[in-house]
């Protein structure tokens, strides 16, 4: 399969590449497996909703909340390489999120794309 020589990121390279265009330079399609998300919903803590209330009075970022939608979208995006991985991909392409409210108790992330194997050119 051959991309963990791929990437520009820290650290070690991914064994699932994952990219919001929908091909990779240096790199062609051999299978498409199908579209696979990763789905995680977090309900609001009432400390943070209480300190988000008043922030917003003033304005300025709420710190708490960004925390929280960074650590959620993670967790999506965890989910997402998992099962691009049981699936037998190697990268997922058209990658994105998407996030809405789930009936006013919290916010529901979902990280989505299509699974596919790819190999250098």
């Amino acid at each position: 399969m051959g991309i963990e020589e791929y990437g520009g990121g820290q650290g070690p390279q991914p064994d699932v590449l994952v990219v919001t265009t929908n091909d990779v330079p240096g790199y062609r399609v051999q299978e498409v497996i199908g579209e696979i998300f990763g789905l995680t919903v977090r309900s609001r803590h009432l400390g943070s909703q209480i300190g988000a209330g008043l922030k917003s009075m003033v304005g300025g970022e709420l710190k708490g909340l960004t925390k929280t939608l960074v650590q959620t979208r993670n967790q999506a995006m965890e989910r997402l390489v998992e099962q691009a991985r049981a699936r037998g991909a190697n990268a997922v392409l058209a990658f994105r999120f998407d996030v809405t409210e789930a009936a006013d108790v919290g916010t529901e992330v979902c990280a989505y794309g299509t699974a596919v194997v790819v190999a250098r050119e």
